[in-house]
């Protein structure tokens, strides 16, 4: 992945703010990037983190562009309202998150959205980070016509009865037998959302299920390691583990690696 490209290929790219039909046919903002050119090409569901729709995930629905992926990055924050990131999560967060079914409801907008583009090779994969990676876990279950997902250290796949909330009213484990397309998932070994623990009664329900999955898990890194902009950044791990996300796209949405 790091760098294959070629020093004689066109390269280029148009990322923008755009509006998309969400949840209830809702217009929401999306920030999506893809490769200029005829195309075809995959596409991706790029779930924000609890965080917000923030400048993170804008730089990574980028990097996806340049690896030949259309990225849809839905804004599932803008029924709380305008501002900062920073001011959209601390409202989330107030109001107990993000329903899930808002959320599934803009993933299958953005599925429908990505699907119809001219140059849309017809597969589409869903990853997200920290409670995105819960809730791409929970659109693999619960989307249709999802390819493949990528879960990066989603806290709260397990979770007990006391810990549901009227937002987040089922543990996304309980919908593992509905997992529809193969499942990659991301962690560290020094987190605590999820634990190793909860990684392991994950891991378990997959095999209970006899679904398709790979799990890697780090040594030396914790919760949001791949976050350059924090103290949690761990570059060795973030680097192989990106590594693992770009060959496992490639070879279920048959993108460039």
């Amino acid at each position: 992945m790091w760098n294959s490209i070629r020093t004689d290929a066109y390269e280029g790219m148009l990322a923008e703010t755009i509006t998309m039909a969400g949840h209830n046919g809702d217009n929401i903002h999306a920030y999506f990037a893809r490769p200029l050119g005829e195309g075809p090409y995959p596409g991706i569901i790029l779930i924000p983190h609890i965080p917000g729709w923030d400048e993170f995930y804008r730089e990574t629905a980028r990097r996806f562009a340049h690896h030949g992926y259309a990225t849809l990055c839905p804004d599932i924050y803008c029924r709380f309202g305008h501002g900062t990131p920073d001011e959209i999560a601390a409202k989330a967060r107030e109001a107990g998150g993000v329903p899930d079914d808002s959320v599934m409801g803009d993933c299958e907008g953005a599925l429908k959205h990505i699907k119809n583009l001219p140059y849309s090779n017809g597969k589409v994969g869903v990853i997200g980070t920290c409670s995105g990676g819960r809730h791409a876990f929970l659109a693999a279950c619960k989307v249709q016509e999802i390819d493949a997902a990528v879960d990066c250290w989603g806290g709260g796949v397990v979770a007990a009865k006391e810990r549901l909330t009227p937002s987040q009213p089922v543990a996304p484990i309980d919908y593992t037998d509905q997992l529809g397309c193969p499942l990659l998932g991301i962690f560290g070994n020094d987190d605590q959302s999820p634990p190793p623990e909860e990684v392991d009664i994950h891991e378990a329900a997959l095999k209970q299920h006899g679904k398709d999955y790979e799990f890697y898990r780090y040594d030396g890194a914790g919760h949001g390691f791949w976050y350059y902009h924090t103290d949690r950044y761990r570059p060795r791990q973030t680097m192989d583990s990106w590594e693992k996300v770009f060959a496992f796209f490639g070879k279920h949405l048959s993108g460039r690696t």
